[in-house]
């Protein structure tokens, strides 16, 4: 345990490394697995062997199987994770509907995209990857690589024009 770590009715398994400013309740962290610094594991995180949360790193609800790894800016919430997932800075699993929780499966070797958000219920399949900033509304089949944005668009000249329309704007408030 380095510096300080608030552990509330948890099982911390040996060779686990707590860092900085993490707090864990009613969780388990497993064999070798390190936390944090500045993580929270909400009620019902189970951490496997080896598995990595990190910087801002929120676990809720979730078992992450071993090797599983999220580096930083990241919330799992009611999810069921293999082993060997990675999960790109700022991957949300978005686990409420407004009405009730829905359950978020990833499979084992699957690997998300910086700031990607799977709405569940959905089901991520093996070795599966999703392209960074998509938003998964449907399950994603085995070896599949999902991209879930729209086409990006470019407006040559956007800038100068806001500019003279401001202008023209305040010209009138002016007079």
């Amino acid at each position: 345990i380095e510096g300080c770590a608030i552990i509330i009715d948890s099982i911390i398994k040996k060779g686990a490394r707590l860092k900085l400013g993490v707090r864990i309740e009613k969780s388990e962290v497993g064999e070798s697995a390190s936390v944090g610094p500045f993580c929270h594991l909400r009620p019902g995180a189970s951490l496997s062997k080896d598995v990595r949360v990190g910087n801002f790193v929120e676990v809720k609800n979730s078992s992450l199987g071993t090797g599983t790894k999220a580096g930083h800016l990241t919330y799992i919430g009611d999810a069921e994770v293999g082993e060997g997932v990675n999960f790109g800075a700022g991957t949300i699993t978005a686990n409420y509907d407004g009405f009730r929780k829905h359950k978020t499966t990833i499979k084992n070797g699957a690997s998300t995209g910086s700031n990607s958000v799977l709405v569940a219920p959905v089901t991520i399949g093996k070795n599966a990857y999703i392209g960074a900033c998509s938003a998964i509304t449907k399950d994603v089949s085995d070896g599949a690589l999902a991209i879930a944005r729209p086409k990006q668009v470019e407006i040559k000249g956007w800038f100068q024009r806001r500019i003279e329309q401001e202008t023209k704007d305040q010209n009138k408030k002016d007079a």
